[in-house]
């Protein structure tokens, strides 16, 4: 062998050497990368497995709060004027949208019928009194006489019978006289209030019947309007807070921005069954007779709301056979099928009255598949204010995007 072939063959050898070397050390940098990939993989699978849900926090309701409800205003007194007396309409002296005084004449009705009768019952009195005058005087006589023996006993005994007759009738003449005198009176219509006259069916030569005789023999309608009654129904969740002495006020469409204080004054103390209502009656000032009996207007009632309210939106509410729910999400990111109780129907938001609070996480548009126990992935979505709803004061702001310390890790 020749001197030079042997460091040949050994720098051939380590040449070969390192390139397996460098083969195995790619090898298993490859297997060690595959591995991760598959593990990665194996990882990415299981969390796609597991769905992921939008949360929101539901807005919490201002503990006071104004309760606005329909009302229709009344006057707080409203009578029908008839005639006592039977006759003509003689005269009429106000007509509708005038304001009277108690005891103000309306009209003068002509009732010749019942001046002839008054004539007649005043003569009858006077042969009453003219017979019973003359019984008197027999009598007297009488009772003189029996002292001498000049009468029989049975004879004085008639003659005082009769004197207490004719005095029995001199008594129901009278009584007759003094209805007359009555009826004679109500010959001029007067006002039993102060208010306004709000109709008036009779004119001059009309032929009107004493007493009510139907809608025909109204005269007048007189309205007290200051103060207005306004009864609204409340419902049976805020009937606790109702009472006498609430602070009240009316917003009509006619007078925009300006406010009518008023108060509660009753409550019916009792829930209606057929519409689970409290009914309440609202008294406000209207020296300036701004508001008219019959109209429309919105009651606000300062309420104080008991317990935490909240409003959520209604794409965040599950119908199920059991009734509504609300899926609420845990600090272990388990689901919770929460039954709920909800009030007023704001539109895009609902008023929940139980069974959720401010600081639960509650599943957006939640699909029909997901279940209770189930673990999910949260996806927190960024909440505006809530739109203050129409017939409410805006919610208060303080607890929207709060999370709870139990669940600050839950987000990402």
């Amino acid at each position: 062998m020749e001197p030079g072939s042997r460091p040949r063959r050994n720098s051939i050898f380590a040449f070969f050497f390192l390139i397996v070397v460098v083969l195995v050390v790619v090898g298993a940098f490859t297997l060690i990368q595959r591995r991760a990939q598959y593990r990665a993989l194996a990882k990415e699978t299981e969390t796609l497995a597991i769905p992921t849900v939008t949360v929101i926090h539901a807005t919490a309701e201002k503990g006071q709060e104004d309760l606005v409800l329909p009302g229709t205003m009344q006057a707080y007194v409203e009578s029908p004027i008839y005639a006592r007396t039977s006759g003509y309409v003689k005269k009429w002296y106000h007509d509708i949208g005038t304001r009277v005084r108690a005891g103000e004449p309306l009209a003068d009705i002509d009732t010749p019928e019942v001046d002839q009768q008054l004539s007649q019952a005043r003569a009858e009195l006077a042969t009453a009194q003219a017979n019973a005058n003359l019984s008197r005087i027999t009598a007297t006589r009488f009772q003189e006489l029996i002292k001498t023996d000049g009468v029989s006993k049975q004879e004085v005994d008639n003659a005082v019978g009769d004197l207490a007759a004719k005095e029995a009738i001199v008594n129901s003449a009278e009584a007759n006289v003094r209805r007359l005198q009555e009826l004679e009176g109500f010959k001029r219509v007067a006002a039993p209030f102060s208010g306004v006259i709000t109709r008036r069916q009779t004119d001059i030569g009309q032929l009107v019947n004493a007493g009510n005789g139907g809608a025909s023999q109204e005269l007048f309608s007189l309205s007290q309007t200051d103060p207005l009654r306004v009864y609204v129904n409340v419902p049976e969740a805020y009937a606790p807070s109702i009472h006498a002495g609430l602070s009240a006020y009316l917003e009509l469409t006619q007078y925009a921005g300006k406010k009518f204080e008023g108060k509660v004054v009753r409550t019916a103390e009792s829930i209606e069954l057929a519409s689970r209502t409290l009914r309440v009656e609202v008294d406000v000032p209207n020296h300036a007779g701004e508001l008219l009996p019959g109209g429309y207007a919105q009651v606000h009632l300062a309420v104080q709301v008991g317990g935490e309210r909240v409003q959520v939106p209604v794409n965040a509410l599950l119908f199920r056979a059991e009734g509504l729910r609300a899926i609420v999400v845990d600090g272990n990111h388990k689901l919770r099928l929460q039954a709920i109780t909800i009030g007023r129907d704001y539109g895009t938001t609902l008023e929940v009255l139980q069974g959720i609070t401010s600081s639960d996480w509650i599943v957006l548009n939640p699909a029909d598949s997901l279940d209770d126990g189930e673990t999910v992935n949260v996806k927190e979505m960024q909440q505006k204010p809530a739109p203050a709803p129409a017939n409410s004061q805006p919610p208060s702001p303080a607890n929207q995007g709060a999370k709870p310390a139990a669940k600050s890790g839950a987000a990402h």
